[in-house]
Formats: C-alpha cells, sequence, structure tokens
C-alpha cells in the first residue's frame, strides 16, 4: 500500500511539473526577497541537501554494486538517480506554487494545513539531525556515543543561531556552497585521477539517463525510502528557497533547478566512485573535511527549516528574544533526535503526511480556480 500510494502521488506531481512548466513557461517567478541566481541556487543546494549527500555515496555503492535488484545500472547510475536531475523536481513545484498560487490563495494559512505543514517541517528538521547521528561511526571511527550526541546537540545550536537572521543563513548557504567545491577539488586531487580519469568515472551517470524511466517510481524499498525522503522535504524547502526566486521564467526555473544542482552532485558523486572502483581508501584528513562540510551542511538544513517553522508559527526572535528563542528550539529538535533514535518513528510516515497535504492542496486549488483565474 505505501509503495502504491507513492507511485500515485509520484505520477501525479511529475504530470503537474510537465502541464506548470509548459503552459505557463514565460511566466515570471519572484519572490518577496528575489537574490541573484547563484544565490539563490546556494541556499536552493544547500538548505535542500544535507548530510547524506556526503556521507551516503561511498556505503551506497557497495549496496548497489551487489544487490541483484539494482543490476540493470551502475552503482554511479543509482546513486545520482536517488540524488539527482529528476527529483528536484518535487522542489520545481512548490516553489513554483509558493512563489505564484500560494500569494492569491492563501491555502497554507488554513488552521488545519499550516499546522500540519510545521508538524512535518519541525519532524523533518529533526530527521536530518538524527541521520547525522545515525551515521557518524561510519566516518569517525570508534568515536563514542557520548561524542556522537554532543556533537549533534552542538550542530543543533550552531543551526539554532543562525536561523535568528535571513543574512546568516544566506551567507553560511553561499560559503558553504564554495566549502563544497573545494571538497571535491581536494578529494579529486587526492586521487590522481586527473581529468580523464573525472571524466571517465562520470560518464557512468548515463547509464542513469538510459533507464531515467525506472527512476521514476520505487526500484526497491531503499529507493522508496529516498523518494518519501524527498517528498517529506519537498513543500517546506519550495516554501522556504520561493522568497529567494528572482524574476526568472517558468521554464527557466525548472531547468535550474533540474540541472543546476545536478551538475555539482554528480561531479562529487563521479570523484567518490572513481575511489569505489579503483579501491582507493579516503584518508582520514579528508574524512574529516568531509564530516567538516557534512556539518555545515546540517547546520544549513537546520536553519533554514528552523526559521521557516518559527516564522509560520509567530515564534521569531522579535516575540521572544534571543535566547528562549535558541534555548526553546534547541531542546524541541534535540529532543525529536532522541525520539527518531530511540522510537520506530520513521521518515515514511512524514511522507505519507505530506502526500496527504499534497491531497488536501490539489482539492483546495481546483475548489478555488476560479478565484485563482480572476486574480
Amino acid at each position: 500500500m505505501m509503495t502504491i500510494i507513492l507511485s500515485i502521488a509520484i505520477i501525479i506531481t511529475m504530470l503537474t511539473s510537465l502541464v506548470i512548466a509548459t503552459r505557463w513557461r514565460n511566466l515570471r517567478c519572484t519572490g518577496p526577497l528575489p537574490a541573484t541566481l547563484f544565490t539563490f541556487i546556494a541556499i536552493l543546494f544547500t538548505s535542500g541537501l544535507d548530510v547524506g549527500l556526503i556521507m551516503f555515496p561511498l556505503v551506497d555503492f557497495q549496496t548497489y554494486a551487489t544487490d541483484s535488484n539494482y543490476a540493470f545500472a551502475n552503482p554511479l547510475a543509482f546513486e545520482f538517480g536517488f540524488w539527482g536531475f529528476l527529483v528536484w523536481a518535487f522542489y520545481f513545484l512548490t516553489t513554483f506554487y509558493f512563489c505564484i498560487v500560494e500569494p492569491k490563495l492563501r491555502l497554507f494559512e488554513i488552521p488545519a494545513v499550516k499546522f500540519t505543514n510545521n508538524v512535518v517541517i519541525i519532524g523533518t528538521c529533526a530527521f536530518t539531525g538524527y541521520l547525522f547521528l545515525l551515521y557518524l561511526p561510519d566516518y569517525v571511527t570508534g568515536i563514542s556515543d557520548w561524542a556522537r550526541f554532543s556533537l549533534v546537540a552542538a550542530v543543533i545550536l550552531f543551526a539554532a543561531l543562525s536561523s535568528t537572521h535571513i543574512r546568516f543563513i544566506a551567507i553560511l548557504s553561499v560559503s558553504s556552497t564554495w566549502l563544497f567545491f573545494a571538497l571535491i577539488a581536494g578529494i579529486w586531487l587526492a586521487s590522481g585521477m586527473g581529468i580523464s580519469g573525472l571524466t571517465s568515472s562520470v560518464l557512468n551517470i548515463g547509464d542513469y539517463f538510459r533507464n531515467i524511466h525506472r527512476f521514476v517510481l520505487p526500484v526497491t524499498d531503499y529507493h522508496q525510502f529516498y523518494l518519501y525522503w524527498w517528498f517529506a522535504w519537498s513543500i517546506m524547502i519550495g516554501q522556504f528557497v520561493a522568497r529567494f526566486v528572482g524574476g526568472i521564467k517558468t521554464w527557466h526555473l525548472l531547468l535550474a533547478l533540474l540541472v543546476v544542482p545536478s551538475i555539482p552532485i554528480a561531479i562529487w558523486f563521479g570523484v567518490l566512485y572513481y575511489y569505489f572502483e579503483n579501491g582507493i581508501v579516503v584518508s582520514d584528513f579528508w574524512r574529516l573535511a568531509m564530516i567538516v562540510v557534512g556539518i555545515i551542511f546540517v547546520v544549513n538544513s537546520l536553519d533554514s527549516l528552523i526559521r521557516l517553522y518559527t516564522q509560520n508559527l509567530n515564534l521569531t526572535v522579535a516575540r521572544f528574544g534571543a535566547l528562549p528563542y535558541v534555548a526553546g528550539n534547541w531542546l524541541a529538535l534535540f529532543s525529536l533526535v532522541l525520539l527518531y533514535q530511540f522510537t520506530p518513528l520513521e521518515i515514511e510516515w512524514v511522507g505519507l503526511v505530506v502526500i496527504a497535504l499534497y491531497a488536501a492542496v490539489y482539492a483546495l486549488v481546483f475548489q478555488r480556480r476560479r478565484q485563482l483565474a480572476s486574480s
């Protein structure tokens, strides 16, 4: 049943994105805080991705290489398919909605919709911290539980501090994007693969595009986990980044979201895949660098989402002051991280709630279509 619900939701959202990108292709999308395209993409990239981008590939490649369910493409193609290109259409749909539709209909101000949306944001925000906690032992050998929990607590605290001003979020997003590029360059140089080695590695992604139709719906339970994860993120990321869209046409927005973030993802995965294919061990120094960049990505994700739900719920610094704001958000999120750790709570449940929210919004848009057309 979970697979059927997810499949129907994916087909509807993909078709909707296609209709929007063709029918309203020249409509200009502008948010209340328009930014340059680079700043917009940097905020989108660092807010819409998290530590999994840094930490998952080396673990995932081994799974894709040994499991017969993934035999129709190489491991790099699967990792790219789970993180790049087509799945960014979810963000396109929600970004367009919050730029064009929501200002006219204000559906997310309806109490039930608003409440559900913010529960999702807070739950997914905590899941980001939980993933970081879960995968730390794979990258820091021998790390104690005390150190793991302390580091996650510190990251959440830093994110709460960063979220106190939108300027901090923008600066951190742009800075971490450049740090990610530097990480790619450093690990590439350390491998000795050169341009030709990197090129031949990245070209393996061609398997994804040759089989792109097979990546639309869940291939395995693990792929289903990823797709539910993307759904869980989609509304809140669209709601946050829509405010930074700088007046670009709809079809340019789709192209930017599908292609631009996929380029550094492809290069990053291509570098790591070269290590995997050639049995090269990532040195302790570069593992530490990956952890540092991963931490910054977690902070970027968390501070964006904290900023979003606190504004939605009017739990702002201006209302409560900096100390109660930071302390309250830290306590709430760290408690939820522990809830993920010590209970069977799963991100798929959050994804199901988001799909239900999509269904409600689709129904409300259809109901109010005349209001939308006349405004």
